[in-house]
């Protein structure tokens, strides 16, 4: 399997991929490994986590070196996302004893009840390519704490950096019957699901998450779906700082090249406070440096999929035909690399594509609306429900067309974060389930009910 630099088109190297004889030779010493990591204290497991911790700090300019090189990311980010990875392993590994601990029920009259927290067994956790650190520290953490054992595939886009996951998870104590990777594409991805494996996690594409959850359901375990958004965000009339506002909601869109499930794919802007909030959101946006992820100051790296230049080409091409206007970017850049310019179109409807569909990279529509009603109208017009946002200085007002909103994650006066203390889940075709917080701690495991007299 060959690894492409997304910015130069270079092959940097090929890995040999997995074959169905390695994958079920790992998901053998897995089903071996998982009892005897379970037994292993839940102190001494947390300790060797935040180990791993600490070794991607001391490694941080190698990860984040290998994670840019494969995925085109800007340096910078790949460091904020390593970073920030560190950040939910910390609130995993302080809160795991509290929230993994018995739940005593009920204590009276000489019976009583109790909750225990069993691990699931072995895990099959299918991860993606945009946020490798982040949306895998989200399941193989909280998997292993909770004393599973785990086959982590790594995308084939971000394989490389799956293996150094792999190098410093070894190097700070977790054995190789806790932990084992898988190496390939779409055709290993498939073997995982006939394996018999006691729970799947995965993050991706809605289509890809369908197909998982189709194939697994016969086996009555548990199947939990990160999948993809649509997300909408509502600047309203009350606004006053719209040049931060425009600022940070155009960081919010375009961040990671815009290939983010949160990121804001949307922007409905009240009449009154439209036009200052479109010219300063292009004045933003045109000032965002695009080039090579390695070079200082790079905001627009390439995008990590040479496929997703013609999809993003396509939604511009179709918007503009329907009568978008095209404020800024709109096609690719004239160099080597898979490198799109920044775009933003105004005058959008959602008759077309880029208001309907996952974009999935440096494109965004703006539309003016004429009050609240029509916002929540537009905003809930879609298959996604990841998360809504809304810019208002009013909290209640903000919660209230928030409360309207089908989608897992609401952000008032924020867009695009994730917080280790709050659920991550989604609602319609962004899935379901729970990583992070106390659900996504005790979503690897079964609960179960002790009735005790005596």
């Amino acid at each position: 399997m060959n690894i492409i630099n997304p910015a130069t088109e270079e092959i940097i190297t090929n890995l040999e991929e997995d074959a169905l004889e390695s994958i079920e030779r790992k998901f053998k010493l897995l089903r071996e490994g998982q009892e005897i990591w379970n037994l292993v204290p839940l102190k001494e497991r947390i300790s060797i986590l935040q180990r791993f911790s600490e070794l991607l700090k001391e490694n941080i300019e190698q990860d984040a070196s290998i994670l840019t090189s494969e995925v085109g990311k800007p340096l910078q980010q790949a460091r904020n996302e390593i970073n920030g990875a560190c950040g939910r392993i910390k609130w995993l590994t302080e809160n795991a004893e509290k929230y993994l601990a018995d739940d005593l029920m009920t204590v009276e009259k000489g019976m009583t009840e109790k909750i225990v927290y069993e691990p699931l067994g072995v895990v099959c956790n299918i991860s993606a390519w945009n946020y490798p650190y982040l949306v895998g520290i989200n399941v193989f953490i909280p998997a292993l704490l909770a004393g599973n054992s785990v086959m982590y595939k790594p995308s084939e886009f971000s394989s490389l950096t799956g293996l150094q996951i792999e190098k410093l998870l070894k190097l700070a104590g977790v054995p190789d019957n806790a932990f084992q990777t898988a190496i390939g594409g779409s055709e290993i991805g498939e073997a995982l699901l006939h394996l018999p494996f006691d729970g799947y996690f995965f993050t991706g594409s809605y289509k890809t998450g369908k197909y998982i959850y189709e194939k697994t359901a016969h086996k009555m375990v548990p199947c939990q779906l990160e999948l993809g958004g649509k997300d909408p965000l509502y600047v309203a009339d009350d606004v006053t700082d719209i040049k931060n506002i425009a600022a940070g909601t155009a960081d919010g869109a375009f961040y990671n090249n815009g290939q983010s499930c949160c990121a804001v794919e949307r922007i409905y802007v009240h009449e009154n406070v439209y036009d200052q909030y479109v010219e300063e959101f292009i004045k933003e946006v045109k000032g965002f440096k695009l080039g090579s992820p390695t070079e200082e100051g790079t905001y627009i790296g390439p995008l990590t999929r040479k496929a997703q230049l013609d999809f993003v080409e396509s939604q511009v091409k179709e918007a503009v035909a329907k009568g978008a206007q095209l404020a800024t970017g709109g096609k690719r850049a004239g160099r080597k690399g898979y490198f799109f310019e920044p775009t933003v179109l105004t005058n959008v409807t959602h008759e077309m594509s880029v208001m309907r569909e996952e974009s999935f990279g440096p494109v965004i529509g703006i539309m003016k609306v004429k009050d609240d009603t029509e916002a929540v109208k537009l905003m809930q017009d879609s298959e996604y429900g990841l998360t809504a946002a809304v810019y208002s200085a009013s909290k209640e007002r903000a919660e209230k067309i928030l409360s309207k909103i089908n989608a897992g994650t609401g952000y008032w006066n924020c867009c695009d974060r994730v917080s280790a203390a709050l659920p991550w889940s989604g609602r319609k075709n962004s899935g379901f389930g729970a990583t992070l917080s106390i659900a996504g701690l005790r979503a690897f495991t079964n609960p179960k009910a002790y009735h005790l007299r005596g």
